[in-house]
């Protein structure tokens, strides 16, 4: 009793103290200009942004302009809406320099009179999340080669991987599926001086000793809003430019093993790739599936479509699969395979190998993509092809050489034809006359952006990464290429053209023989490719990346920066721009 009195006596001095204005509340730094203070990494995520506060203040708008380091430093300058300040209590700052002063001009209007005032916002060095033996540091060299003038401003994301040493340490209980895929994802925007302009800090988000937490961050794309969308083993997530966490969501219960790729749709939901747990076959055994589900999920998180491919495709389809180079099958990277056909067993040990049937690696769906235009959704199959499947679970075509194809998907292989519509004469390993080609172990089959649609038409690209071309392997390694490829699809007509290439001219130095990616940027007519592991298939070479922006035209190189990866066999996933008008929108 004695106790309770004494504890009211204490709440009742301090409520009288604060009332008496004796109550000392922490205050805040003091401010650099008419707003409030500077608050640097402000929900957690992104140490490279920033937020200035109003400070109780209202201002209607504010422009931003992050300061260039040095002589040839890219500045960094965007609009900021009202919206975007009442969101953050302030204004946004993107794009500062890790361990570096940075000046920051601030425009806005307070009280109906224009501010012009300049920051100092200093940052942390550049966040990475590892400690991998034998390595110094977490983020790979750039050599800038090559940048137009008309190219300065862009910003690329790098979704680079480091492995996990003792990370299979954990036990699982039986066939897990994918579940052991596990990588640093070091997730960095560099500007075109090579530069480092953003990184997600992503230690709070993975944690290779925990199953929630462990996976590889992929299938990274920029909403329309600015947002960023993108998954991690068991988990989707979206962020905004600036660090904040719009949501992390599990994925859906029965499924598991995201990777590779999920896109936002215009209606608000997410396509996503994923597995099925507990998949019971035709033959009675239950197995986890390999990438081979696409998933639709509505804003707040609910499953509301399925496509299983095992029902809609033929998952014992192996003309490719007998092709692959057997020591690199995607991240699967094993150097005494190295140049070796896959050995396809039927009754091979079910879980993350390359083989057939639900339970085995068949099909490695490696991009997802919708089109608004009649509600399908467009995949890349690694292993099988590029697909376009309606919501009623039909195939509405096959871009593939026809070996293997059998029944009713046979009918839906499209027919390669020239630029004056006369049909190409093709063997069933994808030999063709003419320039045509069709793709092998691609990665990232998107609609083009440029859209050639007049009801029926429509164009997509892709990187041809060109393992098992022609569903062979070369008498030398050396021989292989990949290419960024674009075609043009009469969806009526069953029809397919190629309408532009590069990378096969660059030969085996420009090769990728996993991953990478290509887009057609309409805002100033060119082809964004990453090759993101040039010379991976060579024993003791170091590995590397390109990447590239190729005026569509012409063809000459806009922009060129080579990466050098930190390790021996080290991979990287996708390299592509964000657009800097939209973050804060």
């Amino acid at each position: 009793m004695f106790k309770k009195t004494l504890l009211a006596a204490a709440l009742t001095t301090v409520a009288l103290s604060a009332t008496a204005g004796k109550f000392n509340a922490i205050k805040p730094p003091p401010a650099q200009g008419q707003l409030g203070s500077v608050v640097v990494n402000p929900y957690g995520y992104a140490p490279q942004a920033a937020v200035v506060d109003l400070g109780g203040h209202s201002i209607e708008a504010a422009k931003v302009m992050v300061h260039g380091k040095g002589k040839n430093g890219v500045d960094i300058t965007y609009d900021v809406s009202r919206e975007t300040i009442l969101n953050h209590n302030g204004v946004p700052i993107f794009g500062l320099y890790a361990d570096f002063d940075n000046t920051v001009t601030l425009e806005y209007v307070k009280n109906g009179k224009q501010v012009k005032e300049d920051y100092s916002i200093w940052t942390l060095p550049q966040q990475g999340n590892a400690v991998v033996n034998g390595v110094v540091g977490n983020f790979p060299t750039v050599d800038v080669k090559k940048v137009d003038k008309a190219f300065k401003d862009r910003l690329y994301m790098v979704n680079y991987l480091l492995p996990t040493p003792g990370a299979y340490d954990l036990t699982w209980k039986g066939d897990m599926g994918a579940m052991n895929w596990d990588r640093h994802s070091m997730t960095y925007i560099v500007d075109t001086q090579g530069e480092s302009r953003w990184t997600l800090d992503t230690n709070k988000i993975h944690n290779s000793y925990e199953m929630g937490k462990r996976g590889i961050i992929m299938g990274i794309h920029q909403m329309d809003n600015g947002d960023i969308v993108f998954g991690q083993g068991q988990k989707i997530y979206r962020f905004d430019m600036f660090g904040k966490k719009i949501f992390e969501w599990d994925l859906p219960r029965g499924y598991q093993d995201f990777s590779h790729d999920m896109k936002a749709m215009p209606n608000g939901h997410y396509i996503v790739r994923a597995a099925k747990t507990n998949y019971l076959r035709e033959d009675g055994k239950r197995v986890h599936t390999i990438r081979d589900h696409i998933l639709e999920i509505d804003q707040n998180g609910k499953l509301v479509e399925v496509w299983d491919l095992n029902k809609i495709l033929d998952p014992m389809r192996d003309d490719l699969l007998k092709a692959l180079n057997a020591g690199a099958v995607c991240l699967n990277i094993d150097e005494d395979k190295m140049g070796k056909k896959a050995d396809i067993e039927p009754d091979a040990p079910f879980g993350d190998i390359p083989g057939v049937g639900a339970g085995r690696n068949w099909a490695h769906v490696n991009s997802v993509d919708y089109d608004a235009e009649d509600d399908a959704i467009i995949l890349s199959l690694r292993h099988q092809g590029n697909v376009k499947i309606g919501r009623d679970k039909e195939v509405k075509w096959i871009l593939s050489p026809s070996a293997g194809w059998k029944g009713d998907l046979a009918t839906k292989l499209l027919t390669p034809i020239d630029s004056k519509g006369r049909k190409l004469a093709c063997n069933e390993r994808g030999e063709c006359e003419g320039d045509f080609d069709f793709t092998y172990t691609q990665h990232t089959t998107w609609l083009n952006g440029k859209t050639y649609r007049d009801d029926d038409v429509l164009g997509i690209v892709s990187f041809d990464n060109g393992d098992g071309r022609h569903l062979d392997q070369p008498a030398m390694p050396s021989m292989k290429y990949s290419r960024g490829v674009e075609y043009k699809i009469n969806e009526k007509d069953m029809t397919v053209e190629q309408t532009w290439q590069y990378g096969k001219e660059r030969g085996f130095d420009w090769y990728s023989v996993v991953t990478s990616n290509t887009r057609y940027m309409a805002d100033r007519d060119t082809m964004e490719m990453f090759s993101a592991n040039v010379h991976m298939s060579v024993k003791g070479e170091p590995t590397g990346a390109i990447l590239n922006e190729i005026d569509y035209k012409t063809k000459d190189v806009k922009v060129e920066m080579q990466f050098k990866w930190l390790m021996p066999r080290n991979t990287a996933y996708r390299a592509k721009s964000i657009d800097i008008n939209k973050i804060a929108q």
